[in-house]
């Protein structure tokens, strides 16, 4: 099955005498019959729904083999439906041809890096960065320079770093590409962040919580005011809880609002405000601004300094529940973080409602699954009685996870809900590692315990529990 390119029409068939074509209902009659003039051949057409053309469409046009070939030519005019672009220009087809590929495995970046002998591009799926194609020196000023364009950015200026945005549509799929441009000693290096904006649909339940911590966390969420902190490094996938917790707290009865650098998904019934450091609008003063607008419930992105801290900590004090994220190891050490920041530890006591730490690990490929005998070093690792009997799994690697033996990623987390006995070790400034050790006499789990649980279940790899949390 082959793809009509300039008519954008599928060949599902083809001999001697006629040709089956697929086409959308809305397909171009004219089309279909310049293809009978120049082949000489019976047209048979094969109809389908408009969204499944374009799914299969954009399935067609990433499996194809791309050429690229050095040439100097520009693309100058836009595209913003890629599955629909009637562009001819080669450097045009690349570009286009690169989004829908990056677009078709799920990347969430894409990396255009020159070098000495050319430019490497490269998609990063699952947190990994692979690499997906090699473009010669003298094209890649002109994928460079098509990429300008259509963000909107100088093409002439070379010596600065430069960011802009390009809104796409990939079949029924809109997507918000960040662009970033810096100048490198080989060109200009750029990196594309892919965002998809047709909706953020994973709930709670998606994310991979074991049943007693989605049980915490969902009457975590529930408290009338407060802060809620979600922990962890960057990249581990905070932004995307928050919003499955807008989600799961959302109700037209509440006022929600939310302040983010930058908004990566857009939520009906949700007013999402985006800081601005060049125009003044920090967390901190849209954080003030917010408590004007009479919110019930307020996500801010980052608590980053004492000053949002300080909001923050007064806004859920007031009546206001809270949603945030910190940048710490785990789920206790948040609490040392605030006070590091200024905050008085019985206003962090009595403003704290719970706090949520995650890791992000890669799941195993599921068509390329197979069982192994741990070693007894990773059963020590994993802190597992090395004299029994375990099985666990790993990707043996395949076409659909490009070889990675990974395809998705899940979330392992730790929750606690700040009870009364927390609260009170916390305004006495007690030591993080007796606040753990009573958690952990009332039932609560590490994010360690959390992986290792995954890693048996068949889920994750030993490694990659490892990684994330040693």
């Amino acid at each position: 099955m082959n793809i009509l390119r300039d008519y954008r029409l599928i060949v599902e068939q083809e001999d001697e005498t006629k040709i089956t074509l697929i086409v959308p209902q809305n397909y171009n009659f004219l089309h279909v019959e310049e293809i009978r003039f120049l082949t000489g051949k019976t047209v048979l057409l094969k109809k389908i729904p408009d969204e499944e053309f374009s799914r299969l469409l954009q399935q067609k046009l990433s499996e194809e083999e791309i050429v690229v070939e050095a040439s100097s030519e520009e693309g100058e005019s836009i595209s913003l439906d890629i599955l629909a672009s009637g562009e001819e220009s080669p450097i045009v087809n690349l570009v286009n041809s690169i989004l829908i590929k990056a677009n078709t495995l799920n990347s969430s970046d894409i990396h255009f890096e020159p070098y000495e002998d050319g430019a490497v591009v490269r998609f990063r799926m699952d947190g990994i960065l692979h690499e997906y194609l090699k473009i010669p020196t003298q094209t890649y000023q002109s994928v460079v320079s098509r990429i300008k364009v259509i963000s909107n950015l100088n093409i002439a200026e070379k010596r600065v770093p430069q960011d802009g945005r390009i809104g796409i549509k990939i079949g029924s799929k809109d997507v918000d590409v960040r662009v970033s441009v810096i100048p490198t000693v080989f060109g200009e290096r750029v990196v594309l962040r892919l965002l998809d904006k047709s909706g953020f649909n994973l709930t709670l339940e998606d994310l991979g919580f074991s049943d007693s911590a989605l049980t915490v966390f969902q009457r975590v969420l529930k408290k009338p005011y407060g802060i809620v902190l979600v922990t962890g490094p960057t990249g581990a996938g905070k932004s995307t809880t928050l919003y499955a917790s807008l989600h799961y707290i959302k109700d037209p009865r509440k006022n929600i609002i939310t302040i983010e650098e930058p908004v990566e998904y857009q939520i009906r019934g949700i007013s999402q405000i985006q800081v601005n450091p060049k125009v003044g609008l920090t967390f901190a003063t849209g954080l003030r601004s917010i408590l004007r607008q009479d919110p019930d419930i307020i996500m801010v992105g980052e608590i980053r300094d004492s000053e949002t801290a300080d909001i923050a900590i007064h806004a859920a004090l007031t009546g206001h529940l809270v949603l945030s994220t910190l940048h710490t190891n785990d789920s206790v050490s948040s609490i040392p973080r605030l006070i590091d920041m200024g905050m008085e530890p019985f206003l962090v006591a009595n403003s704290l409602e719970g706090v949520l730490a995650q890791r992000l690990v890669r799941k195993i490929c599921p068509n390329c699954k197979v069982p192994y005998k741990p070693s007894e070093f990773e059963l020590v690792e994993l802190k597992l009685d090395p004299s029994k009997d375990y099985t666990f799994y790993r990707g043996e690697g395949c076409s659909h996870c490009l070889g990675s033996g990974y395809k998705g990623r899940i979330g392992i987390f730790e929750v606690f809900e700040a009870d009364q006995t927390v609260k009170s070790m916390i305004g006495k400034n007690t030591e993080s590692t007796d606040i753990l050790n009573y958690l952990k006499f009332n039932g609560f789990k590490t994010m360690f315990e959390d992986g290792v649980d995954k890693v048996l279940k068949g889920i994750t790899t030993p490694s990659e529990v490892l990684a994330v949390i040693k």
